[in-house]
């Protein structure tokens, strides 16, 4: 069986001691990191990457489309690969079964852009929380979340792991 492995570009958007997250609402079920439908989860703003399109192109790309606001990229934070051992997810959303996170630390631009009319699957908007309260949402990925002061202070990229997810 042949199974792609989705590159995916994540911002850390740092703005007067809050981070930028994507709320989002669980429409698939227990598919996915144990949510339950309906279960409200959040993940930082950032998207996968299309072919012929470069990692840093599709984070900025990505920041316009789901928040409205245009990035510049500081730094690669870390690494992270992430496989679902979920059956009907892989069979269902296959091209986001196994990902490779691209985590970067970024700056506002001061230029906004419209937000697109596609959503992400779950999607309900974007909001800031402080740096304090991150680590008490349901921020996906968890490795993301348990390691967000680190990130944000380290001066070398970190590899967070590989992690097989239910």
């Amino acid at each position: 069986m042949h199974m792609p492995i989705r590159n995916a570009a994540k911002a850390i958007i740092l703005d007067n001691g809050r981070i930028l997250v994507n709320r989002n609402q669980n429409s698939v079920g227990d598919m996915c990191y144990g949510l339950k439908n309906g279960d409200i989860y959040f993940d930082l703003p950032g998207g996968g990457q299309n072919q012929y399109e470069t990692i840093e192109d599709a984070l900025k790309r990505e920041c316009i489309e789901e928040t409205g606001y245009a990035v510049r990229i500081v730094r690669l934070c870390a690494i992270y690969e992430e496989i679902s051992l979920n059956e009907r997810f892989r069979a269902e959303y296959e091209q986001y079964a196994h990902k490779m996170h691209f985590v970067f630390r970024c700056h506002l631009t001061g230029e906004t852009g419209p937000l697109s009319e596609e959503k992400d699957l779950d999607m309900l908007g974007s909001e800031w929380v402080p740096v304090e309260d991150v680590k008490e949402l349901p921020l996906y990925p968890l490795r993301i979340r348990d390691h967000i002061d680190a990130l944000l202070c380290a001066e070398a990229p970190m590899y967070l792991g590989s992690e097989f997810v239910e």
